[in-house]
């Protein structure tokens, strides 16, 4: 059996390389995104490992809402964007933070 500490040191190479891509990169709209959703993966991993450690399936329920939710973001969030470069012809970060009414 695989330790818990080899999963949750999993998550925090997961997590860590998230912050790092959304710090480095601040250009890309869709990048951002993907980090995002990383940063959820992360998470996932120690709600999972953590219900396996104790047995219970609570965590792994709540990991199903959570990849719901984060889906569902994920949907909205490339819809908005490509809803913006159809109007702005850009997904730069800096070309879409004045918006017009």
């Amino acid at each position: 059996m695989v330790p818990v500490s080899y999963y949750l040191l999993l998550a925090a190479a997961l997590f860590a390389l998230a912050v790092t891509g959304i710090f480095l990169n601040r250009k890309n709209v869709i990048i951002l995104l993907m980090c995002i959703e990383l940063m959820l993966l992360a998470v996932n991993f120690n709600f999972i490992a953590f219900s396996r450690m104790l047995d219970d399936v609570v965590g792994q329920v709540f990991v199903f809402f959570i990849l719901t939710v984060a889906a569902a973001e994920a949907a909205i969030g490339l819809a908005i964007l490509v809803v913006l470069f159809r109007s702005r012809r850009s997904i730069n970060v800096d070309d879409l933070d004045t918006m017009k009414g």
